[in-house]
């Protein structure tokens, strides 16, 4: 009986193996939890389109907003664990646990770390007309009039709220969060003034900068982004030690086979890079991320556990 479980188990691991050889035979779909023209649809287009020259096979992606990213994430948690269903989502992913008191899945064990992206700063725009010039101009209209400004997210618990409630945080101001269901929707509307400013990706932000229909404040990391080598970071802006960083992963269903998640990884870093995809992302502000499967996971519990602390101190619920 003991060769039969020996030959058992070695036809399996045979069988998978061929399975991640032939991997992908087949159209993959990659669900952005978020808007078309978000910065982390930008980027899954982007890697996509470069994926399926590199597969031979189409890739995909759907867009599933809603939730805070949480509507498309459920979408494939409950997708067959075989690599044609993905998911690439943004930093809102290691926020979610501790804003929604119940998620219709597990963070940490309905998926599988494959592969990080990219990053990018935050840039804080204002509309034109708003007649704000620096960040030290909207943190001190904002302290004159406690409550009456406005700032606007692509949704609770995503990437620009935590941006937009670390920035409230550590400049000392009372503001009204306004959620939407993704960044190009709050462009518009900081663009039109119905919001005085957002935390917007650059990647989306900087084409309406460049237009000058918007005005940009300071930028969240810690050092200046190349695609606006003039606008300031917030730490040179008067709140020293701020930074805050963007990054966008992709992730698949728990128990897709390792050798599945190991090339698409691999084929991912082969993508990010290539001279084309260098020069697209330095175009939208953005930096390739590489890390290993293994990698990504200890960074994404180190993630949410820094994200844990932001949420308790600023008291975000969704709502």
């Amino acid at each position: 009986m003991k060769w039969r479980s020996m030959a058992a188990a070695a036809l399996m691991a045979f069988a998978t193996l061929a399975f991640g050889q032939t991997y992908p035979n087949r159209p993959v779909r990659i669900v952005v939890p978020f808007t078309a023209g978000s910065a982390t649809d930008i980027l899954a287009r982007n890697v996509g389109q470069k994926l399926s020259e590199m597969w031979g096979q189409p890739v995909l992606v759907e867009n599933r907003p809603g939730a805070g990213g949480t509507i498309g994430a459920n979408v494939v948690a409950h997708s067959p664990p075989d690599g044609y269903t993905l998911l690439v989502h943004s930093a809102a992913q290691a926020v979610n646990p501790y804003i929604y008191d119940s998620l219709p899945y597990d963070t940490t064990k309905d998926f599988v770390e494959v592969a990080t992206l990219g990053g990018q700063p935050n840039v804080l725009v204002v509309s034109p007309a708003a007649g704000y010039k620096t960040v030290a101009d909207l943190i001190a209209a904002a302290k004159k009039s406690p409550g009456a400004l406005n700032y606007g997210s692509a949704g609770i618990g995503s990437g620009t709220h935590i941006n937009g409630e670390k920035f409230k945080l550590v400049a000392g101001i009372d503001v009204v969060h306004v959620p939407y269901k993704g960044t190009p929707e709050a462009l518009t509307d900081t663009m039109t003034g119905r919001i005085n400013y957002f935390f917007s990706p650059i990647s989306a932000a900087l084409p309406n900068v460049k237009e000058g229909k918007l005005v940009a404040l300071g930028v969240s990391t810690s050092k200046r982004s190349s695609a606006l080598p003039n606008v300031p970071t917030l730490a040179e802006s008067g709140l020293p030690g701020f930074d805050y960083s963007l990054w966008v992963g992709m992730y698949a269903p728990a128990g897709t086979p390792a050798d599945v998640v190991d090339k698409i990884n691999r084929d991912v870093a082969r993508a990010l890079a290539t001279p084309e995809m260098r020069e697209r992302l330095a175009a939208l502000g953005a930096e390739p991320m590489v890390m290993t499967p293994a990698e990504f996971a200890a960074f994404m519990r180190a993630e949410m556990a820094d994200a844990s602390k932001v949420v308790k101190a600023a008291g975000i619920k969704a709502q």
